[in-house]
């Protein structure tokens, strides 16, 4: 099976900014740069909770370009921290590392030689 035009469109995107221009996405750019992997990210999230893709590249490209406008639309109104798209967001505490003593001193006296 060989791929749509639109899958080789898609596979030609790589910035926030290229794909909401392919399709036609009106977006402030302030936005944008703040939040772009996290639109990104978001979009993937939407693609993937699909059940049933359309095979037609035309639905396809509009359901695309609706996921996009609301994984977008999401940043514009509310933050990465509230929408919590990434996984260190998910974290409720913090993660505590322990580092014995002997590690550190024997660090700092292997750099110590060095200088």
């Amino acid at each position: 099976m060989s791929e749509s035009e639109f899958d080789l469109d898609m596979d030609e995107l790589s910035s926030a900014e290229d794909f909401l221009d392919y399709f036609g996405i009106a977006y402030d750019q302030s936005v944008v740069h703040v939040n772009r992997l996290h639109i990104l990210q978001r979009f993937h999230d939407y693609i993937a909770g699909v059940d049933a893709m359309p095979e037609d590249d035309e639905e396809k490209r509009e359901l695309y370009a609706g996921m996009l406008n609301s994984a977008y639309t999401d940043f514009v109104k509310s933050d990465a921290v509230t929408e919590k798209v990434f996984k260190v967001f998910h974290m409720h505490e913090p993660v505590k590392v322990e580092i014995p003593l002997m590690d550190l001193t024997q660090q700092v006296g292997s750099l110590a030689s060095k200088v």
